[in-house]
């Protein structure tokens, strides 16, 4: 099909040297479906000190939960989902040259794989389309897909700064840093898609953890996303009603460690494909991340500078270090 990324001629060397080896038998291997924290957010108008307490202790013992009654319609969803299908179902050629309905992106928009693998723990068998929320604007070539976009770009993040003004006011910290630093102007969207993989026990998506404030995740039914939960590996059951929400590695920085940040992985499936669409709220490019309690764990830093030094990372050793870095 003229749509799928060139997985297995591209990364041809690194499968013929890691297929069979018995110490790849593990790093994907099959682990228990877990029942992460699912809120109510309807319940905000008539239990909301129960219910912000709720997300609060999610956010501090899992680093995720999920939201239903999240103001985000259904049928807005569904929309994203079938436009989606459509994008990524477009010749390979058009996606990695930035042709057609892609030509208005910028040329680090499209990304597959791992130009960075050394090995197959570090590929990531997924596509996607990563970009900021004003982009969208202009996508003038397919007015379907920009519409869709807007709606979910305005409710996402109407959903992403409700929630971290609750998580700022659990910590008793102003949360109008929020109000002041992140605008959906900061914001990205990144639509992925998870081809089948013929090669079992591969990453979708490699372990790591997010460089955002708070992502926000609409997934479909297939399954294939794990979290680190007391240092084992343990599946999130899809919720069809629900929206995922994951603390990332700023809010973890800004709350000096009482949320946490967790890594999390997608396992590729061999035989289906997987969708998802996650909005990412962050900051603006020059805000200081620091934390109002005391004493901080972290130094202050700002995003641009958290950005580049991931990307440092990722490109030395094929992934991410993190807020390491920045220990106090």
């Amino acid at each position: 099909m003229d749509y799928e990324p060139p997985f297995l001629e591209t990364y041809k060397t690194l499968v013929q040297k890691h297929v069979g080896d018995s110490r790849n038998d593990c790093f994907c291997r099959t682990v228990e479906r877990c029942d992460i924290p699912l809120i109510d957010l309807g319940r905000l108008s008539l239990e909301r000190d129960e219910c912000m307490r709720e997300i609060a202790e999610a956010a501090k013992e899992w680093g995720f939960f999920q939201v239903v009654n999240h103001g985000v319609p259904q049928e807005q969803l569904k929309s994203m989902q079938i436009e989606q299908k459509e994008v990524f179902y477009q010749p390979f050629v058009n996606k990695s040259t930035q042709q057609g309905i892609f030509s208005t992106l910028s040329a680090k928009a499209y990304r597959w794989g791992n130009p960075f693998a050394t090995n197959l723990r570090q590929l990531s068998w997924s596509e996607a389309f990563h970009f900021y929320v004003t982009d969208i604007s202009r996508m003038n070539q397919h007015e379907p897909l920009r519409s869709s976009l807007e709606g979910f770009a305005t409710r996402m993040f109407s959903l992403a700064q409700s929630l971290s003004e609750i998580l700022a006011c659990k910590l008793n910290a102003k949360s109008n840093y929020f109000q002041e630093h992140c605008s959906a102007k900061s914001c990205f969207i990144r639509l992925n898609r998870y081809p089948p993989c013929p090669i079992s026990k591969m990453h979708g998506l490699m372990p790591h953890s997010d460089t955002s404030f708070l992502t926000i995740v609409h997934q479909d039914q297939i399954g294939g996303l794990q979290l680190m939960k007391d240092g084992k590996w343990v599946a999130v059951k899809p919720n069809p009603h629900a929206l995922l929400v994951n603390i990332g590695d700023l809010f973890q920085a800004w709350s000096n460690g009482v949320y946490k940040s967790i890594k999390h992985r997608v396992v590729a499936a061999e035989k289906a494909e997987r969708f998802s669409m996650a909005f990412f709220y962050c900051p603006s490019e020059e805000a200081v991340i620091k934390s109002p309690i005391k004493p901080a764990i972290y130094r202050k830093f700002t995003f641009t500078e958290y950005k580049q030094q991931t990307e440092k990372d990722v490109k030395q050793s094929g992934g991410k270090v993190g807020l390491s870095r920045f220990l106090l």
